[in-house]
Formats: structure tokens, C-alpha cells, sequence
């Protein structure tokens, strides 16, 4: 059955056709659009986007140079591993990507529900919160619409450094041998592109880490550096420094939602995960409204 409450279960079509019937930012058109190739964006914005050997080797200088003549604060990549940080992840829609690094958290970090950090939010826009001081999904008010901001769908996790690199090969497991993401044919756009957002961004060596489990497994994504308010492109991923582009966290009926595409349909106890964790006062807040027209996911 449908629940748009606050469990977070909806089964039903894409959410880009809600969007467009409601006459929001983006219209039909827009919405079908493909996103451009990686190539298509280096061709039109060349010294913005590296290859993936050029974008290591830089990468690495500035980590070394960083670590040389900076004092790090405790929440940074370069912190005792006893220390946890915070990392987001954009692949499209962020329903299915929120599931998968929940899934990841367990099997990884070895965490139960109440210790589980992964949260859909949003991230990557050069506005922040704007003049509302808030970030939220589409919205008949046009309160801090996310898109409007700049904004991309990521899922946000807080884990110790040295796991890093497991979580960026699940990140990579979403893209097929050609990078396409796992919605690529359905939302489409800005607001679901792909990103990984870790404290110093290209800065950090944690960077080389993360170039080196790509190359590892199926070598599918080429990296730039994420400048804010970045384009959609297939196999492309902008590297975000979370200082710098923050993570704001999304409605509560869009955590532990069921996935983008048909059938993907998870257990009541996963979506159920969302009231649980909120009556623990560990979902966070989100002070937006509910929904597009104010009755829950899409509604």
C-alpha cells in the first residue's frame, strides 16, 4: 500500500514527474534531458576538470603541502582514526543511495540502527542555506528550494578515516562499467549530480585513497574539482570540501525512503527507521514543508 506519512514508503513513478506536473523549477523538457559527457563538460570548462592522473598528482602535492604547514583540527581527514569525520556522497537520486551506504554502515563499521549516520540531505550549492537559512526539497512556497541554491541529493555519513576507502568502493558499485548512475535515465540535472564531499576536499590525502579504489574497480569515474552549483555529467565526479559546501539534512520523509526505481521496495523495518530514529532525537531536523504542497513525500 502507499504511505506518504512519514515512514518514508512511497511506491509510484520517479520523482521528476510529480516535479514537473507541479510546475516547479524544472519542466518536462529539462527533465528528459541527458546530462552532458564528461567530455562535453572538460571541452567547455578545460581547466576546471582533470584527468584522473593529472588530478592525483596535484591532489597529492597539496596533501603533502597541507600537511607540512598546517595545524589540523579534530574533525579533518588527517585526524587519529579514533576521531570520526564527516563525508556525503551525491549518485543521483538519494533515496537508493541512502539504503546502500545504511547497508554498508552495518556490514563495514559493524553499526546498529541507533548508530547508523547515513542521512539524505543536501549539498554542493555556492548559496548555503540562502535567505531563508534553510535548505529543502521542491516546495509550492519556494522556501529554500534546493535546486534554486545550487544544490545537489547526497547521503551523509560520519565515520573513521580509515574507512574511508571501503565506503568510496561502494560509492563506486553504483556506476555501471560505462559510469552511467543507477537513475541516469530518469532524474537527470544539477540537483543529481555526482559528488564526494570530505573535510579539505582536494586537499586531503584522503583523495589519493579514493582515486586509487576507482582505478581499482572498473576505473569509471574521471574527478574534478567541486567549485559549487557544478553540472550533471555521466561519469564525472566533483570532490567537495564539506567545510566549504555543508551538508543540510532533508525532510524526514525522504530518510529511509524506498527506492527510485519500480520495484525497489525495502523491508517496513528499514523504512521504519526514519520515525525511530526521529523519536530518539538523532534523525535531525529539517524546520521545511512537508512535501511539495505540504502532505508528505512528492505531495
Amino acid at each position: 500500500s502507499t504511505n506518504m506519512g512519514f515512514s518514508g514508503r512511497f511506491r509510484g513513478p520517479p520523482k521528476w514527474w510529480f516535479v514537473a506536473a507541479a510546475l516547479l523549477h524544472v519542466t518536462v523538457s529539462a527533465a528528459l534531458q541527458m546530462p552532458p559527457t564528461n567530455r562535453e563538460v572538460m571541452a567547455n570548462a578545460p581547466e576546471e576538470v582533470d584527468s584522473r592522473r593529472a588530478f592525483l598528482q596535484r591532489s597529492i602535492a597539496l596533501a603533502t603541502s597541507t600537511i607540512a604547514t598546517t595545524s589540523l583540527s579534530p574533525n579533518v581527514a588527517h585526524a587519529d582514526d579514533n576521531e570520526l569525520m564527516e563525508v556525503y556522497f551525491g549518485c543521483g537520486c538519494f533515496w537508493h543511495v541512502q539504503h546502500e551506504f545504511v547497508e554498508a554502515e552495518r556490514r563495514i563499521l559493524g553499526r546498529s540502527d541507533m548508530q547508523l549516520t547515513a542521512r539524505a540531505g543536501y549539498a554542493g550549492g555556492t548559496q548555503g542555506a540562502g535567505a531563508a537559512g534553510k535548505v529543502c526539497y521542491h516546495n509550492a512556497l519556494k522556501i529554500g528550494d534546493y535546486g534554486s541554491l545550487g544544490h545537489a541529493e547526497v547521503v551523509r555519513l560520519v565515520i573513521p578515516p580509515s574507512s574511508f576507502p571501503q565506503f568510496v568502493r561502494e560509492y563506486v558499485a553504483l556506476f555501471n562499467e560505462k559510469g552511467y548512475r543507477p537513475d541516469q535515465w530518469g532524474d537527470v540535472g544539477p540537483e543529481y549530480r555526482n559528488l564526494i564531499g570530505l573535510p579539505g576536499g582536494t586537499s586531503s590525502p584522503l583523495v589519493k585513497q579514493m582515486v586509487q579504489v576507482s582505478q581499482q574497480n572498473g576505473d569509471k569515474l574521471d574527478f574534478a574539482k567541486g567549485r559549487g552549483n557544478d553540472p550533471d555529467a555521466r561519469a564525472l565526479c566533483f570532490i567537495m570540501d564539506t567545510q566549504q559546501y555543508p551538508f543540510y539534512v532533508a525532510e524526514q520523509y525522504h530518510q529511509f525512503h524506498d527506492g527510485f526505481n519500480w520495484g525497489e521496495n525495502y523491508p517496513n523495518s528499514y523504512n521504519d527507521l526514519a520515525s525511530k530514529l526521529a523519536k530518539a532525537n538523532v534523525l535531525g531536523t529539517s524546520n521545511c514543508p512537508n512535501g511539495l504542497i505540504g502532505v508528505g513525500a512528492l505531495g
